[in-house]
């Protein structure tokens, strides 16, 4: 299916992964959400539909959250006119790349609209180097728990195909039973029951012979990135999620230079625990608004 011009709006559906997915996988910053993948699976949520700048430009993404709605520019910012025509319609503009930022910034105040940075939306780089060796002081903790998971059970690990997503939909009704709460569940199952239709890539961790993690995301930035849109594992193997974190760095070709471990949505706990691990920095976002501060 071909993406229309704005102002005119397609459901984000499979029908325009052909669309998408190419243009996507090509700009710059790295941004976690902007992936065929990523829209996609959170495309109930988020009510997300989608719409061209032109014949032969970036997309459109209008979504709602919360009542509020907002609209997205993955690839380049609109001109003038469909930006006033978006606001009139939007109540703001999500998720701005600084790759997107840069070349339009001067316009943008010109024309009465204010930017900020969306902090709790930046996501987290990490050197896919570092965490592969977990080398040096810094990570002496995560270092040990590793350790304490590989004296203390044996353990398999092998890259997601079809054939072993039955095992990673074991491990994911676990993790929402421990969790006692479905979270990211329902984006998480489709992405597994779509594995062979989605450009998404993983591994598999078993423990004394049991399912105990996967994790699954995609390459983005033009290769130079991979994205990790889910980690799930049994609470019960002590380090496990740290041992996944490292395993699966080291078993990502080199030219991945930086790991994205996506955004902390403003929650202290989980905002912490990203930053225990060290970024290397951030794929930082802005958020727009028309006549006011964001």
């Amino acid at each position: 299916m071909a993406v229309p011009c704005y102002p005119d709006f397609v459901p984000l559906s499979l029908d325009v992964k052909s669309a998408l997915h190419p243009r996507l996988s090509l700009t710059a910053d790295g941004v976690s959400e902007f992936t065929f993948s990523g829209l996609y699976l959170f495309r109930n949520r988020y009510h997300y539909r989608v719409s061209r700048i032109g014949p032969d430009s970036g997309f459109i993404i209008s979504g709602e959250y919360q009542q509020k709605k907002f609209f997205m520019t993955p690839c380049e910012a609109p001109g003038r006119a469909v930006l006033e025509s978006l606001f009139a319609t939007h109540d703001y503009w999500k998720n701005i790349s600084e790759t997107v930022l840069e070349s339009s910034r001067q316009q943008l105040e010109e024309w009465g609209i204010t930017v900020s940075e969306d902090r709790n939306n930046f996501d987290y780089l990490y050197s896919r180097g570092e965490m592969a060796e977990l080398a040096g002081k810094k990570f002496h903790k995560k270092k040990n728990l590793v350790n304490q998971f590989l004296h203390a059970y044996s353990h398999e690990e092998c890259p997601l195909t079809g054939e072993l997503v039955p095992l990673a939909v074991e491990i994911l009704d676990k993790w929402r039973q421990d969790k006692g709460e479905d979270g990211d569940y329902t984006a998480a199952r489709e992405a597994l029951e779509l594995f062979d239709t989605l450009p998404l890539r993983g591994y598999l961790y078993c423990a004394d012979g049991k399912p105990a993690a996967y994790c699954l995301g995609e390459s983005v930035a033009k290769g130079k990135m991979f994205a990790i849109h889910f980690e799930k594992a049994v609470d019960y193997y002590k380090g496990i999620y740290q041992f996944m974190n490292q395993a699966f760095a080291a078993a990502l070709p080199r030219f991945f230079i930086n790991l994205n471990r996506e955004q902390d949505l403003g929650d202290e706990g989980l905002r912490q625990a990203k930053m225990t691990y060290r970024p290397s920095g951030f794929v930082k976002k802005y958020t727009a608004r028309q006549g006011e501060t964001a």
